[in-house]
Parts: C-alpha cells; sequence; structure tokens
C-alpha cells in the first residue's frame, strides 16, 4: 500500500475533457517471421509484470476525494483491459500508423484498472509492427517509464527462459505460471476504508503547517519557477527566503522567463497529432563535443532552429526568446521499485530571436549551462513544493479550472522539451528487434499545445512530437524543420569524412 503524492496526484487532477495525463512510446519493430503476436506479448507481460510493479496497482481512492488516492494491487486483474491488437488499412505507412495512434493517445485510461495500455499493430509497410504502449503519469516518470519498458526487453532474439514471478511464501501458488493471478503482486493489499479515513483527517488537521513548510521552500526558488519569477521583487525574496532557511549557498542568477504569446499557447481540446522521426545520434554527438557542450544542448537548439523557422512561416515569430520546461530526473534508487514521480524540471529560454545558427547554438550552450548550475545548488523541489500547496478535496476539484485559466490569462511556459536517454545498443522483443522507439508526451493547457520528447537509441535519436491540431496545422513540417537545423550545423562544420556521418538524417516523413 503507497499512497499518492502531490505531484503523482496532480497528474489525476490535470485531466479533463481535453487532457489525458499519461506518457507513452511507440516502438517499430522487426517482427521475427512473425513470432511477435499478441500471444506471445500476453504470455511475456504475465511473466514479467513482477518486474514492473506499475503494471499491477490500481488506484483506491478516498471517499469524497478528502485525500490523495493510494496503490494497491488489482484483486480482479484481467490482461484484456490493457493489451490490444489492430491492423492499420492500406497502404500502411507512417502517415496511417501516426494517425491510429494520434486516436489512441487522445483517449484517457480507465482508471477502474491499472492505468496502462499496450496496443500491438499490424500491417505497417516493409512487413514491419508498432507496438503503442501508455502508462498514467500519476505511476511512472519518463526514467521509470524507461526502466518499465526494459523488463520486458531483451538483449538478444533469443531470450532465457522466463522465470516465474516471486510468490509470497505464505500463500502458495494456485494457479498456472502464467495466468493473471500468478503475475498479480500478491503484497500492496487495498487499506481499509477506516485507515484511509484516518489518514485523511489527520493530514487535513496538519495541511496549514505543511503548506507553511512548501511555501517556504519554494520561496527559495522564486526567481526560478515560471510566473512567480516575473513579480517584482522575485530574485531579493528568495535570497531572503535562502538566508532565513540557513541556505548559504550561491546561485547563478537566471535569466528573464518571460513568456511570449505564440501560436502554441492557449486552451487545448481533446484532439491531438504526432508525428515522429530520427536523426543520427552520432551526428548530434559529434557537434556537442566540437562545441564543448551536452547532447541535450545540441537537442534543444535543434528544437530551437526548428521552431523559429516554423513560427517564421506562420508571421509568428516573438521578437524575445521562448522559455521551455525541461523535465529532469531526481531519482536517487532503482527506477523500478519505485512507483510515482521524482522529478523536477528546468526552465530556460530559446534563443529563437536570434537568427545566426551558430549564435543559437552557443547562446543555447550558455543558458542551458547556467541553468544546470542553478539546479546543482537547489534541492530541485519547486514542483513538488507547489503541488502540495492545495489540500487533496480543493485541489482535485480546482485544478483544471487553474490551468484553463493560466493559459488564457498567464502561460508560465511555452512548451515542454524532454530528453530520455536510451542503450546504444539493439533492443529485442518476443524474438522481434525494436528498430526505434519514438516517446509521446502530455498536452495541458498550461504547457502549450506541442510537446518535443526524445530519446537516444541504437545509434539514433528518436523524435517524438505530440501537438494540438487547433494551435498547430503541421506537425510533420516541424520534423522537417528539425532535419534542416541539424543539416545547417553540420555543414557550418564542414562536410568533412571526419566530422559528418553521411547525411546525418533519417526522418519519416508523413
Amino acid at each position: 500500500m503507497r499512497q499518492l503524492t502531490p505531484l503523482d496526484a496532480q497528474f489525476l487532477n490535470v485531466e479533463s475533457e481535453t487532457t489525458a495525463a499519461h506518457v507513452a512510446g511507440l516502438a517499430v519493430l522487426d517482427p521475427a517471421e512473425g513470432a511477435l503476436t499478441r500471444e506471445s506479448l500476453a504470455q511475456l507481460l504475465l511473466a514479467r509484470m513482477h518486474l514492473a510493479p506499475a503494471l499491477g496497482l490500481r488506484l483506491v481512492e478516498v471517499p469524497l476525494g478528502l485525500d490523495h488516492p493510494y496503490w494497491a494491487a488489482d484483486p480482479g486483474f484481467d490482461l484484456a483491459h490493457h493489451l490490444f491488437e489492430t491492423t492499420l488499412p492500406a497502404p500502411g505507412d507512417e502517415g496511417a500508423l501516426a494517425d491510429v495512434v494520434a486516436e489512441l493517445h487522445a483517449r484517457r485510461l480507465d482508471r477502474a484498472h491499472p492505468l496502462w495500455e499496450m496496443h500491438l499493430i499490424h500491417g505497417l509497410r516493409g512487413g514491419r509492427v508498432a507496438l503503442y504502449t501508455k502508462v498514467h503519469h500519476a505511476a511512472i516518470d519518463g526514467v521509470s517509464g524507461a526502466e518499465t519498458l526494459a523488463a520486458l526487453l531483451d538483449l538478444s532474439p533469443c531470450p532465457p527462459p522466463p522465470q516465474n514471478p516471486p510468490q509470497n511464501p505464505q500463500n502458495p501458488p494456485q494457479n498456472p505460471p502464467h495466468s493473471a493471478e500468478a503475475a498479480r503482486p500478491t503484497q500492496n493489499a487495498a487499506p481499509s476504508l477506516a485507515s484511509m479515513l484516518a489518514g485523511a483527517a489527520v493530514r487535513t488537521f496538519t495541511h496549514p503547517a505543511r503548506a507553511l513548510r512548501s511555501v517556504v521552500r519554494a520561496a527559495g526558488d522564486l526567481d526560478a519557477i515560471p510566473l512567480a519569477s516575473g513579480l517584482p521583487g522575485a530574485r531579493l525574496i528568495a535570497k531572503a527566503a535562502r538566508a532565513v532557511a540557513g541556505d548559504a549557498h550561491p546561485r547563478p542568477e537566471l535569466p528573464s522567463l518571460s513568456v511570449p504569446r505564440t501560436p502554441l499557447n492557449g486552451p487545448i481540446s481533446g484532439r491531438r497529432r504526432l508525428s515522429f522521426g530520427s536523426v543520427s545520434f552520432k551526428d548530434v554527438r559529434n557537434l556537442a563535443r566540437a562545441h564543448g557542450m551536452s547532447v541535450n544542448d545540441v537537442v534543444m537548439a535543434l528544437c530551437t532552429s526548428a521552431l523559429r523557422s516554423w513560427l517564421r512561416e506562420r508571421d509568428a515569430l516573438p521578437a524575445g526568446p521562448l522559455i521551455a520546461a525541461v523535465p529532469v530526473a531526481v531519482r536517487t534508487g532503482g527506477a523500478r521499485e519505485v512507483v510515482g514521480n521524482q522529478i523536477s524540471a528546468m526552465v530556460a529560454p530559446m534563443p529563437t530571436h536570434l537568427r545566426d545558427p551558430r549564435e543559437r547554438l552557443h547562446a543555447v550552450g550558455a543558458v542551458m549551462s547556467r541553468a544546470k548550475r542553478r539546479f546543482a545548488t537547489t534541492r530541485a523541489s519547486w514542483l513538488h513544493e507547489l503541488c502540495s500547496l492545495l489540500p487533496a478535496p480543493v485541489a482535485g476539484q480546482v485544478t483544471p479550472a487553474i490551468f484553463r485559466l493560466a493559459a488564457l490569462a498567464f502561460p508560465p511556459i511555452n512548451l515542454i522539451i524532454s530528453n530520455v536517454p536510451g542503450p546504444q545498443f539493439p533492443l529485442y522483443l518476443c524474438g522481434g528487434r525494436v528498430l526505434s522507439y519514438y516517446p509521446l508526451s502530455v498536452l495541458t493547457d498550461v504547457s502549450g499545445a506541442l510537446s518535443i520528447t526524445c530519446f537516444s537509441y541504437d545509434g539514433m535519436l528518436d523524435f517524438g512530437i505530440v501537438a494540438c491540431p487547433e494551435r498547430v496545422d503541421d506537425v510533420w513540417g516541424l520534423l522537417g524543420h528539425l532535419r534542416a537545423a541539424l543539416d545547417e550545423l553540420l555543414l557550418d562544420e564542414g562536410v568533412g569524412d571526419e566530422f559528418r556521418h553521411g547525411v546525418g538524417v533519417d526522418l519519416v516523413a508523413g
């Protein structure tokens, strides 16, 4: 039994008719001569679910929403609620795949069951298959999501024989080893009604003191929090709060986080569009090394250039930089061992106003370097502290309205950009080789109508772009601008074989 944290619960509270708060991924695979089927995938899931705790737990709501929900083992677990199969219409191109997955991505998960789904998609051109997986953000963050997926993957097409999940010695197994009952965790029993109500009463009584403590902690980072950093005297208040708290660490001052108005911001609809594609990880890494930057810095620079080009096409390029939130994992233990989120975020300007691509690259490097130094000197807890300010019954009722109002009046950021590191070697699922893995994230009124996420895997950097079509009219065009941004930087360095790796780009067009 584990209760959701205020940050975990916030991902539940934000859901509405226009927001589905799950993280997802689209894997494209070579199916190994038909070995990857729904039946083989079901056997694998049931054999390895004990390695991914989030897959076997469901929500237990506290009556009347008086407190945050709990995670507990699902007593009626049935894989039929989670594993689905479909076939693309001919000719099975990437555009058709994107349309099908966009519809799936827009649907909220059923809270009556563990909060995840898998969709095996056949009919993709070239004999390939796709696997779309989504898990609620209340249960996992980007890092734990990647490790949850890794529990199902193998290093070779011939995996070792599956091991039966561990059983509670006081309750010996009564079912065949691959049944749903055998896969269901025997611990994490549902809390009793009395214990939930007692806990809710205690937390309601102590909430004012805890909220005050959260305010004091968050005040030390007031100059790094979207919207709050623009308040008069925010930096002085932050310094004073740190002094009162006895925090003497000097912190680099951040540039202005004023958010410009763009087509990306405002209330979103419930519809989704997505695009996906890959660029050479070697090319991105070489650029990073040549300029003394990190791979993530180059990713941010590519996104900056792509957004500049896309906005210029629509005569919507603001005079100042865009503001992006970059999620950062703060997990200290094994990701598979913990259900829930251990993340914070860096908020940084994207110099879309700069014309020269090299100048933009260096400006991104400087901004990200300062943001990382600032992040390293803090406890990086402001996101959690903000989610702790409202009592659970209030937060559950008002969060969608607050997000909608903020989108209309004061959007705190323009978009979210996330980069999740992955293995640089091939992985296999039920004997089929994973060719690409495109991560897909969440859209909300507050975070904007566009989310860009990438995952480094087996020599490539795989991008997944999710957008609201009412505000982003050409999600595939952004992918083309990413390609052009990388080509531009590579050409600027020279086309010699000692630097470039072929053309350096393999984008999937819709």
